[in-house]
């Protein structure tokens, strides 16, 4: 394969993205392997260009006018097994993977820990900046090490589960050292054999009798995100989204009773009855953000111009027609003003924002 770069002018973004919205970029380059990524990234150093990594673009919002740079995808492909004899199969993927097709990968060889996580549209190398997760599971979980180019001193290293300091969907990778690291590949420790995980509500409730195959475990989570729209489909207009637009809030168990009282007395729930959450630790607990948007008066289908929530779920903002980003972060700004006026909460986007 050749080390050579192909760099490209004045790039639409939008059809890289699951969107479907954005401008142009003023440089381009598809990296497929490490070689072409550390030419594209010296490129971009030596004319002083800044520089936007993408992935499968389905975690972003491109802005209307493009970004004035260099955007470089990552495309680097590959699956290598090691320890295959013993109980935990060390997996290695590119970065440049398609994420839901290396899932269906290791639960073929019968591989145990990311199984939740089908049907999450994106590339192997968007996994750890997020610390992707669904349906009770998170990649952090499995996660080894990623395999980085640091941009800071030119070099590849391999940063440890540890180093990545995962959080709710957070690592470094989108916080402390956010523009820092170019994901190159992942590794990951996954059980041969291994009990899938039934940690979700809606998972406890379709095997409530009987321990699942990781194939049915797939089939039922790929079942439930297509029921709301989650799994990317060309005919569908509800999957032109960026997934979930905002985290579900995490906020301290006080916190947490102030808003059960505002729901009460705006007559949201009943006087015995109790806020939709689930407890993080002795102290913190999660709400779902798509109960705070559905009762702050914005329900499935809501629509403000080309933009509006999906007419299955709640948290997902989606592209109507031929909406531009403006119109998202019109909608976006909207519902993060309504919900803070009525529960005091200002719910935080997981999408990341290009060229804004």
């Amino acid at each position: 394969m050749s080390n050579k770069i192909n760099i490209q002018e004045n790039v639409s973004l939008a059809p890289l993205t699951t969107l479907k919205i954005g401008g142009n970029a003023r440089f381009f380059v598809r990296a497929e392997n490490e070689e072409q990524v550390i030419e594209a990234f010296k490129f971009a150093k030596r004319n002083s260009f800044e520089l936007f990594i993408l992935g499968g673009g389905s975690n972003i919002l491109i802005s209307d006018k493009g970004f004035d740079g260099l955007v470089l995808q990552i495309a680097i492909k590959g699956i290598f097994l090691e320890n295959e004899s013993s109980e935990k199969i060390t997996v290695t993927a590119g970065a440049g993977e398609d994420w839901d097709k290396f899932v269906e990968f290791c639960i073929e060889k019968n591989l145990q820990g990311i199984e939740c996580l089908s049907g999450i549209p994106g590339f192997v190398g968007g996994t750890p900046v997020q610390n992707v997760g669904a349906y009770g599971q998170e990649v952090s979980e499995t996660i080894v090490s990623v395999r980085c180019l640091d941009r800071k001193t030119g070099e590849i290293i391999e940063l440890s589960n540890t180093e990545c300091k995962f959080a709710y969907r957070t690592s470094i990778f989108n916080t402390t050292d956010k523009e820092r690291f170019i994901v190159l590949a992942v590794k990951y420790d996954l059980y041969v054999d291994g009990n899938p995980k039934i940690a979700y509500p809606d998972l406890q409730k379709s095997f409530a009798e009987k321990i699942p195959t990781l194939k049915e475990i797939r089939e039922t989570v790929l079942a439930i995100r297509s029921e709301k729209s989650m799994v990317i489909n060309e005919n569908d207009l509800n999957s032109r989204s960026a997934g979930s637009f905002f985290k579900n809030p995490i906020v301290s168990t006080k916190v947490f009773q102030t808003v059960e009282e505002k729901a009460r007395t705006l007559k949201l729930i009943e006087e015995n009855e109790k806020l939709p959450n689930y407890p993080v630790d002795g102290e913190n607990v999660k709400i779902p953000a798509a109960w705070l948007i559905e009762n702050s008066g914005f329900y499935k289908g809501y629509t403000r111009g080309n933009a509006g929530l999906s007419t299955n779920h709640a948290l997902a903002i989606t592209n109507r027609q031929n909406a531009t980003a403006a119109e998202i972060l019109g909608l976006k700004n909207e519902i993060q003003n309504k919900v803070n006026q009525n529960f005091g909460i200002f719910l935080t986007p997981e999408p990341i924002f290009v060229g804004f």
